[in-house]
């Protein structure tokens, strides 16, 4: 009836610490669409935060993984500056071939198609008509990288920060990358890393790569982690969504691939490399939490 005030109540989903008395105590006016909370009990919350509320309620905290257990890592662009080198690799040895009439790929149509994803199905989707030879490419072309990667790799910025306050907690660590194990070794052991790692996961030895949950599910496994005291960095769109498909928080990297493709995947936050203050921010909320 017009000119009658409305009021529609609803019951919304809000976080653990957040518990209202009674589903009436949320609800939006006829004059406003910003729903008002009367009545909310934080007595679950950590601590409170003065912009936010409370710090597990913020969005982009880890708070709520305290204690923290484990860290997992992805290898390829997370750990090292290495899309660079799997782009030169694949654009030079497909121009070679005459793929897309010869002309080279750009750096898009890798990120956006090739980047992250497992060999196999980089082989397929260069070659949909012809597996065996798409095999045979990308295992070709895993071995240039190999080459480049011997001379060329260099940590990502600030690894080693991460790596020393990851020492420095005794955390539980894993590579979990769908990388080949030799290409996967390589680069730890390039980055001095060969004994930081509790154990490696290769993509292609679980029963499906990323972007299914398999191999960071068998990353918690291996450590005996719960994903409910884990976080993973990562830095493709495919890695992005195993980590989230597993339930656990993943910090996303802009270090080659398009924000706005990352942000799809629905990481809890982004960060430009190790060297973000976002990360430090986020750790030491994180630390305090740990430490109540």
């Amino acid at each position: 009836m017009a000119g009658a005030a409305c009021t529609l109540h609803l019951r919304l989903l809000l976080p653990p610490c957040v518990q209202t008395d009674s589903p009436s105590n949320l609800y939006y006016s006829s004059s406003s669409s910003i729903p008002f909370v009367l009545s909310i009990n934080r007595t679950n919350c950590p601590r409170p935060n003065s912009r936010s509320g409370h710090l597990c309620c913020s969005k982009g905290s880890l708070a709520r993984l305290a204690p923290l257990e484990a860290v997992l890592f992805d290898v390829d662009g997370t750990l090292c500056d290495s899309d660079l080198l799997h782009y030169y690799a694949f654009r030079e040895m497909l121009q070679e071939i005459g793929y897309n009439g010869g002309t080279p790929i750009t750096e898009e149509f890798y990120s956006e198609n090739i980047s992250g994803t497992h060999d196999e199905d980089a082989a397929l989707f260069l070659f949909p008509d012809d597996r065996e030879r798409g095999l045979k490419f990308v295992e070709d072309k895993e071995a240039m990288f190999r080459k480049l990667a011997k001379d060329q790799l260099k940590p990502l910025n600030g690894l080693d920060k991460v790596i020393k306050w990851v020492e420095d907690r005794s955390l539980k660590r894993a590579a979990v990358t769908n990388a080949p194990r030799p290409n996967a070794e390589l680069m730890i052991s390039k980055l001095g890393l060969s004994d930081f790692f509790d154990a490696v996961i290769i993509g292609s030895e679980c029963e499906h790569g990323k972007p299914h949950p398999d191999p960071y599910l068998k990353g918690l496994e291996a450590l005996k982690a719960s994903k409910d005291h884990t976080f993973i960095f990562e830095d493709s769109v495919s890695g992005i969504k195993a980590g989230v498909a597993a339930g656990m928080l993943v910090i996303g990297i802009t270090n080659w691939n398009a924000e706005h493709l990352l942000m799809e995947a629905k990481p809890t936050f982004l960060i430009k490399d190790y060297d973000d203050p976002k990360l430090w921010a986020a750790l030491d909320e994180l630390d305090k939490a740990g430490a109540r």
